[in-house]
């Protein structure tokens, strides 16, 4: 599955509002930090299925959910 730029810029802008680094978030998103590197890298957009509903449910999550 592909994931877009809007999703990796809403990932990336959580990741720095809440203060997360790589490895925190990685863990957050249940995914190896290697996997969120590329992604955040912008050298992979192609991912597992399992991946892609982890990001767009924790994206979800962070959107609706105030704090």
């Amino acid at each position: 599955m592909k994931i877009t730029e809007k999703q990796v810029t809403a990932v990336k802008r959580k990741q720095g509002e809440l203060g997360l680094s790589t490895t925190a978030l990685a863990k957050q998103l249940s995914l190896s930090k290697g996997t969120l590197y590329n992604i955040l890298k912008g050298t992979t957009n192609n991912v597992y299925p399992t991946t892609f509903k982890n990001l767009n449910d924790w994206i979800i999550d962070q959107y609706t959910t105030l704090k």
